[in-house]
């Protein structure tokens, strides 16, 4: 093979500068690859191999341009001077001027909030609380997602319920968790927990596992990032806001292919909404006021998977058919049979959006007696078969 002649061009090398061990620096750098496929660029792109940043001093100097994480103030530090074409990524800030110099694309971590309190609101949630991060974190989009729900709930009226708790140890775990539930005993029933991460909403789920706090019956939580290996982490599956980090990539890019090619970029940074919030069960909240129906529904919620049924519930609540019926009607206008049905339904549902799992499989698990069965239930509930349902929701 012949060398190359000093006419043929020499691809771009652009350093990515993340952690790509995290759901959203992954979801970014998949943005960023979009984008290079779409605009065919000629770009060498070079991470670390255990997709860390440590030995991001060296990796600036091997480049010719960077896509970094500007949320980590050692790479933002060391980027600083330097001279090469950079676009920054990372939080917005409701001060202007935290933002960098250099171009920059932010998640909005104001919208991530409110798009939270609108989903929960949704629900007819009609009190709110916030789970945190404590300073020593040295988290810049923790605390801009902290002062996004103090401004509306200021904006609203309402009270400000606010916890930022310890930092994760293996040493404090204990006392963080009675910490932790502590704060949540002094919540009223029936509040909507916003947790800054899926991490932290996680804390929340198993506290109230622990101290049989019902989720969703009793305080529903939601979390931020869409975090898989949460979901594998919980017995209640979270609901989570998913923000725009592939876009953010995307965009990210797109602003590099300009300065690459000469182009000027002005400094105001571009800002990114969140994509919306994918619905588990930990906000499959409705309001209700009787506590044995309380009781009732979660046991349904929990077990639906079980094979229960109707006879599973009342021996659960040692109560008689007819009296929990009557209070069921009362409070959620459904039999108790219906309502079983529904969450196994829901469960389904879920199942196909969010999973890979094989159809049969999931009507196995979701204790429907034959998959043709489960196929002529789903398409009478849901208008389609459970095939298309998967091929139009599904998430990933």
């Amino acid at each position: 093979m012949s060398p190359k002649s000093s006419e043929e061009s020499v691809a771009t090398r652009v350093v990515l500068l993340f952690n790509a061990n995290k759901t959203y620096d992954r979801q970014i750098i998949q943005g960023i690859g979009e984008f290079i496929k779409d605009a065919q660029c000629d770009w060498d792109i070079y991470i670390e191999e255990d997709f860390s940043t440590r030995q991001f001093e060296r990796d600036i100097a091997f480049a010719n341009a960077i896509i970094a994480d500007f949320d980590d103030g050692n790479i933002r530090e060391c980027i600083a001077d330097c001279n090469l074409p950079v676009v920054g990524v990372g939080s917005s800030y409701h001060h202007s001027s935290c933002y960098p110099g250099t171009p920059y694309v932010a998640t909005d971590n104001e919208g991530i909030v409110a798009c939270a309190l609108e989903h929960l609101r949704s629900k007819g949630i009609k009190n709110f609380a916030f789970y945190g991060l404590p300073e020593e974190a040295g988290k810049p989009w923790a605390y801009e997602r902290a002062w996004a729900f103090h401004s509306l709930m200021a904006q609203s009226g309402q009270p400000v319920r606010y916890y930022a708790g310890f930092l994760t140890h293996c040493s404090r775990w204990h006392e963080a968790q009675q910490e932790l539930k502590a704060w949540l005993m002094t919540l009223p029933k029936g509040t909507g927990v916003i947790a800054v991460t899926d991490a932290r909403a996680r804390h929340l789920l198993q506290v109230c596992e622990h101290c049989n706090i019902f989720v969703p019956e009793v305080l529903s939580v939601i979390g931020i990032d869409n975090e898989e290996l949460t979901r594998y982490l919980s017995k209640i599956s979270l609901s989570s806001v998913v923000q725009g980090a592939r876009t953010m990539g995307f965009e990210a890019a797109r602003l590099l292919s300009l300065l690459l090619n000469g182009h000027n970029i002005n400094s105001v940074p571009t800002v990114v909404p969140p994509c919306g919030v994918i619905e588990r069960q930990s906000t499959n909240y409705r309001v209700v006021n009787d506590p044995v129906v309380i009781n009732a529904l979660h046991f349904i919620h929990t077990h639906a998977l079980k094979g229960i049924n109707v006879d599973n519930v009342l021996d659960n609540l040692g109560i008689s058919r007819t009296n929990l019926e009557k209070r069921f009607l009362a409070e959620t206008s459904m039999t108790i049979h219906k309502t079983i049905q529904e969450e196994r339904m829901r469960k389904a549902q879920e199942m196909l959006t969010t999973t890979s799992l094989a159809i049969n499989k999931i009507s196995e698990l979701c204790c429907y007696r034959t998959k043709e069965y489960f196929d002529a239930l789903f398409t009478k509930e849901t208008g389609m078969t459970p095939e298309n349902y998967r091929r139009q929701y599904y998430m990933y």
